[in-house]
């Protein structure tokens, strides 16, 4: 089976090597037929500690690297490359 990549904001980059990235869906809602949007946030591993708070960040499933984290971060796009 793939890895997942999921793609979120940065909401604390605190620990060393770890950021806190908060992932938001949406779905339809079974009953109501309403767009609902959900978020949950994930801690990832950060090795090099590039992300700050406040910026988009891709993370990646991977092995068990502590007791919370279970994702890794892809690094940064470069800048220049999409427009």
């Amino acid at each position: 089976m793939p890895k997942r990549i999921l793609e979120g904001v940065v909401v604390s980059d605190k620990g060393d090597k770890t950021i806190v990235v908060k992932v938001e869906r949406t779905f339809l809602h079974p009953v109501l037929k309403k767009t609902v949007r959900r978020s949950k946030k994930y801690h990832a591993h950060d090795e090099a500690n590039v992300y700050k708070t406040g910026e988009i960040a891709r993370i990646i499933e991977c092995a068990p690297k502590s007791k919370t984290k279970t994702w890794e971060a892809l690094p940064k796009a470069d800048a220049g490359q999409g427009a």
